[in-house]
């Protein structure tokens, strides 16, 4: 995959992401209600689980469609989201979390055109009757169009996949998606697999049967545990050494990117990847195990809290089957590999990785302005969503700064929304083609969050700045 068509990739799922994740509160409580009011739930309630239909058919997409038409177009963008995802609902006789995905974005996009197209045209006094009723006119022909082409479009596409997938199930085959999930994760894809695939897929399934193993079979945080315990174990400098704080913040915080690093330092360490998410989802299946909603992040805290009545054996076992034979794949890939890894190795840690797939890439240092240009007062951490690793390398960052006695602001971002007075962008080095196209500002590329000699030399810059 050639760089810029992963950036696209990349950014189509940061997309994705934008829309999901600030609501993601909204479909956790609806999972907490199915969860404790559907007549198999563990307080069942007539009265309450009338809340369950129209929370997943109304109210979730109406969010993505809202939060879709914000992210492009403000308010009126907002406005112009819900009023086409209202009509791809209408239009479908399943939760249309992929249609308000379309329609969110498209009818923000539309109304941003519209309201340039008549911009310093409208006469002084009318600018409130023509805002509203442009937004009024054209938000109905979203909805129009939503209700009699995107929303018959999206169903059929979804019951085509939504029936491949189901196949897989039914044959026993689902474990093979982890062949696919893996390699697709470490390259920083999750967020498009993830938001854009399995949880649309889930949601209906957990509407009718009250969990879904979809939320399951890309989120596992078993594999990642189980690897970075055979690095605490059988590694080597650095990666030994740093691998204990990952395993923390990956299994109980949930941010699953701490252990890419890991894998693309020794890309054989994939097959470990691969073997432990298919062991864990053949068990979840074997299990009949599901979680009521999405687990974001996918800490293990998150699974046990979406689990639902009577399922907690099948969460736990799928989780340390994963572990266990990740780790003893891992293991076995350490052991005999005749490479030995020194510390330069670790602080590359990608570098030959992106030398394959990052032909003719331009290193954002050597194509944008020096940071050492300018005095730098404001550090912007960026990643994919802007709430995993971005945070966590924000506010550790950000102590280190307070502890050496600098003010200097430190905050995190999604790529697409770092703000254009940052002095500096700091993203990991698989995202960097895309922080140098969505932002034009200087950029630090970094393997590690928790330990880089980057970020060491860009607390020096600061330092000598003072």
């Amino acid at each position: 995959m050639t760089t810029n068509v992963r950036a696209k990739v990349q950014a189509f799922g940061g997309h994705l992401t934008a829309m999901v994740l600030p609501n993601i509160g909204a479909f956790i409580a609806w999972g907490f209600i199915t969860a404790l009011f559907i007549p198999t739930g563990w307080m069942p309630n007539a009265y309450f689980g009338e809340l369950v239909g129209p929370m997943i058919t109304y109210l979730l997409p109406l969010l993505i469609g809202y939060t879709g038409g914000q992210i492009v177009g403000d308010k009126r963008g907002a406005v112009a989201g819900a009023i086409g995802t209202m009509g791809v609902i209408a239009g479908a006789e399943i939760p249309m979390f992929v249609g308000a995905m379309i329609m969110g974005p498209l009818s923000g996009w539309v109304i941003v055109q519209i309201d340039k197209k008549i911009e310093h045209k409208i006469p002084s006094g009318f600018e409130m009757v023509v805002n509203n009723f442009s937004l009024g006119i054209f938000g109905m022909i979203m909805c129009l169009f939503a209700y009699a082409i995107v929303g018959p479009a999206v169903t059929a596409a979804n019951l085509f996949v939504k029936s491949g997938i189901e196949a897989l199930v039914a044959t026993g085959f689902l474990p093979l998606l982890a062949i696919i999930n893996e390699p697709a994760k470490v390259l920083f894809l999750n967020n498009a697999i993830d938001q854009g695939i399995y949880y649309p897929l889930g949601l209906q399934a957990a509407a009718e049967t009250g969990k879904s193993i979809f939320f399951m079979v890309a989120s596992n945080p078993g594999p990642g545990l189980g690897m970075l315990l055979a690095y605490a174990k059988f590694g080597q400098g650095l990666s030994k050494r740093s691998a204990p704080s990952a395993i923390i913040i990956h299994f109980f915080g949930g941010i699953h990117e701490l252990y890419f690093p890991y894998v693309l330092m020794k890309p054989i360490m994939i097959v470990a990847m691969i073997a432990g998410a298919a062991t864990g989802i053949a068990t979840f299946n074997l299990l009949d195990a599901g979680l009521v909603a999405g687990p974001s992040p996918g800490s293990i805290f998150s699974y046990l809290a979406l689990t639902p009545k009577g399922s907690f054996i099948a969460t736990i076992a799928g989780v340390t089957t994963a572990t266990i034979v990740s780790f003893l794949v891992a293991s076995a890939i350490l052991k005999v590999s005749k490479t030995e890894e020194s510390e330069n190795e670790f602080e590359r840690s990608v570098t030959d990785m992106k030398e394959m797939k990052a032909e003719g890439a331009v290193k954002a240092t050597t194509t944008q302005a020096s940071p050492e240009a300018t005095k730098i007062k404001f550090v912007a951490f960026a990643c994919d969503a802007g709430m995993g690793s971005s945070a966590m390398g924000a506010s550790t960052f950000k102590k280190k700064l307070v502890d050496a006695g600098f003010d200097v602001e430190v905050k995190n971002y999604a790529i697409e929304k770092v703000p254009s007075h940052a002095d500096v962008v700091v993203t990991h080095e698989s995202l960097e083609s895309r922080a140098v196209n969505a932002t034009g500002l200087p950029v630090i590329t970094i393997k590690n969050f928790l330990h880089d000699p980057a970020l060491d030399e860009l607390i020096t810059t600061i330092r000598q700045q003072a």
